[in-house]
């Protein structure tokens, strides 16, 4: 059976509600969108998308990070924390669809908090290995979607765009991704597209939309059934140049 998920980092669900629900009523193809940076608690989630019939599901916290799923169909969740991942901030979610389990994750920037902060950042990368690794033994199909604030690759950034230093360019960093690529995961869209520019957020500043100064940092790894599906990755990039919109676009996965 085919399958159409989403993942957007919308940073600021209240503030960009109409947007989500403008592009969900565009690409009606697409089952699952999983949002993160909803910045919001569950009950503050807007409730246009239950009253439209979506079946909606929220890790949230107040005023910062928050994860969120927004499905067609019922979801069953398998859990709105990540196992091994010591933290009251609302990250990750995950959810079991048409025999798929998605997990849909914000992982941490990296910048902030000192050494500490980035501790927090490469914790998160070893509990979402060890959390594949359970899935893998459990014969699960997964994927793990949202915005992992990394750049794999010095291809995945904009020449100037990132200082050599930053947390998402840092090799601990690359290294916490890789890992989770040896273990058996696929790259979704470097499945489809090895090499070129393809970028997903954009900052605000310096016009950096204008000049494609970007980012690749929203990714989707698949286990290795569902990567056998895999017949699409498409980056939506049009949403960036609408009015007030957030600093990420929608990734788009589908499978066969």
């Amino acid at each position: 059976m085919s399958l159409t998920f989403a993942s957007w980092n919308i940073n600021s669900i209240r503030t960009r509600a109409h947007l989500v629900k403008d592009w969900l009523d565009r690409n009606e193809a697409c089952t699952l969108l999983c949002l993160q940076e909803i910045k919001c608690e569950a009950h503050q989630f807007p409730p246009l998308f239950e009253e439209a019939g979506f079946h909606v599901a929220v890790a949230g916290q107040k005023a910062y990070n928050g994860v969120a799923l927004i499905s067609r169909a019922p979801l069953t969740i398998t859990t709105d924390h990540l196992p091994g991942f010591e933290s009251d901030e609302a990250r990750y979610i995950e959810a079991e669809l048409d025999d798929v389990t998605i997990g849909n994750l914000y992982l941490p920037n990296g910048n902030s908090g000192g050494e500490a902060g980035f501790a927090k950042k490469l914790n998160f990368f070893d509990a979402l290995y060890h959390r594949a690794r359970a899935l893998q033994q459990e014969g699960r199909s997964f994927a793990f979607i949202g915005d992992y604030n990394v750049c794999p690759t010095d291809e995945d950034y904009a020449p100037k765009a990132l200082s050599s230093d930053d947390a998402l360019l840092r090799p601990e960093s690359r290294a916490g991704f890789r890992r989770l690529l040896w273990s058996g995961l696929t790259d979704a869209l470097r499945c489809l597209h090895p090499t070129g520019q393809h970028y997903t957020f954009w900052d605000y500043q310096a016009g950096a939309y204008q000049r494609n100064s970007g980012l690749r940092i929203d990714h989707a790894l698949l286990s290795p059934r569902l990567a056998d599906r895999l017949t699409s990755f498409t980056i939506d990039k049009d949403e960036r140049g609408r009015d007030k919109p957030s600093d990420h676009v929608p990734v788009v996965v589908t499978l066969s």
